[in-house]
């Protein structure tokens, strides 16, 4: 399975944002014969084929039955992850330096962005020498940028109190030693001929390479395993479908904007899944019952990484469910359903794990303190599907690099595709 840990570490270093990773994830599944549909062009399906669809920075991508649709495999995870973004009029002129005005795209641990090699990357939008517009996908990495910290010196108060960042004073990374007022166009035109720059959607990226840690090499740690991990799951899955089901739709739905609540055109909240549905219900030409009875008799398995044991914060989690890097797949809980598991779809996972030998974990955060949540309870109340929250145990989540176990990851890969091989 080492060609797989490879591939994913490939994978990650290709997708620094969730644009990336959509047209990534798209390059793979077109070199596995999906053939790519357009949400804006009306749709020619067959029986038996295998499609996908790109939206921004969210993919989905199924294997249509080849008889009837009676009912719905399906993997959700998120494409996007916490990170740094520029603002609209980015240049700040501070003495003889150039620097990069930011705000904050979910919840990254700031401390983790400091003193870190970073780079621009993400969408652009253009006007052309001939006033057409045009939108393309940036990594600048040959001109990185820092985030330097002050000195213990010149604040010993703060020094002993641990690093503290105000989000709006002390992000702005340095980027030049001469103030250039057009700084992020001027960039960007050493690769690309243009007039203008309209607009853009722009994110610092650690550009430290993926690498694979410990004594063996059994951990590996990267930006974006939450939850890139969860979606390189996905994409091996689909990728070993080799044939079609009878019956059943296998289908691998990938949202954006997760860490900012999904709440956009593109989120586990839009009808970006409920759209290419409803295509799919009305080429079998399911009526409304039909329909009611195929949500009924399907299951969606939300996958997300999940909070491993931090051994230098033992009491920061439930003892009795703490998961553990290397230890298996994690099934997550909580009472108020900010996940979405439950006993039957928990016993469900269980029953798929052993039947693959694989370990099972249980996370529940304590009492006294909540977890997250992710896009499981959004898509199970918005479709009424039943569905299951899992993951793979991560340290340091939502940190500029982030820790999983190989092991676990490689286990993520068989279960999901056993999932959508119809296994039960």
């Amino acid at each position: 399975m080492t060609h797989v840990l490879e591939d994913f570490r490939d994978f990650l270093y290709h997708s620094p944002t969730s644009w990336h990773a959509a047209v990534e994830m798209g390059n793979r599944l077109a070199s596995l014969d999906f053939i790519p549909l357009y949400p804006d062009e009306k749709w020619n399906l067959e029986k038996g084929k295998k499609y996908f669809v790109i939206q921004d920075g969210s993919i989905a991508s199924f294997v249509l039955p080849k008889a009837n649709l009676e009912q719905m495999s399906i993997v959700a995870a998120h494409t996007d992850s916490p990170a740094l973004k520029l603002k609209p009029h980015p240049e700040i002129e501070k003495k003889n330096m150039v620097q990069l005005g930011v705000e904050v795209y979910g919840s990254p641990i700031l401390a983790t962005w400091a003193n870190r090699d970073l780079c621009l990357a993400g969408r652009v939008v253009v006007e052309k020498e001939n006033g057409d517009i045009e939108e393309f996908l940036v990594f600048l990495d040959e001109a990185p940028v820092i985030i330097p910290v002050l000195a213990p010196h010149l604040d010993r108060e703060a020094f002993k109190k641990g690093l503290e960042l105000n989000k709006q004073d002390h992000l702005a990374p340095i980027a030049a030693l001469q103030f250039e007022k057009e700084y992020v166009e001027n960039l960007i035109k050493r690769t690309h001929s243009f007039r203008t720059l309209l607009d853009f959607d722009l994110f610092l990226v650690p550009i430290e390479s993926p690498r694979f840690i410990g004594r063996n090499g059994e951990m590996l740690a990267s930006y974006r395993l939450d939850n890139l991990s969860s979606t390189h799951a996905g994409l091996v899955a689909l990728g070993n479908l080799k044939t079609a089901h009878q019956n059943t739709l296998s289908m691998g739905i990938f949202w954006d904007h997760e860490e900012v609540g999904s709440s956009t055109h593109i989120g586990a909240e839009s009808t970006f899944f409920t759209d290419i549905y409803r295509r799919i219900c009305h080429f079998y030409e399911l009526n409304t019952e039909d329909e009611a009875v195929l949500r009924r008799n399907s299951l969606c398995l939300s996958v997300d990484v999940s909070h491993a044991l931090n051994p230098n914060y033992e009491s920061k989690y439930d003892p009795h469910h703490a998961p553990l890097l290397g230890e298996g797949i994690v099934l997550k809980y909580n009472a108020d359903m900010r996940y979405a598991t439950g006993g039957k779809t928990g016993a469900f996972i269980t029953h798929l794990c052993k039947n693959l030998g694989l370990k099972v974990q249980k996370f529940v955060g304590r009492s006294d303190n909540m977890a997250g949540s992710t896009v499981g309870p959004i898509f199970a109340t918005n479709l009424g599907i039943e569905t299951v929250d899992i993951g793979i145990p991560e340290l340091s989540m939502h940190a500029a690099r982030e820790v999983i176990s190989c092991q676990d990851h490689l286990d993520m890969c068989l279960l999901l595709t056993y999932f959508l091989q119809g296994g039960a």
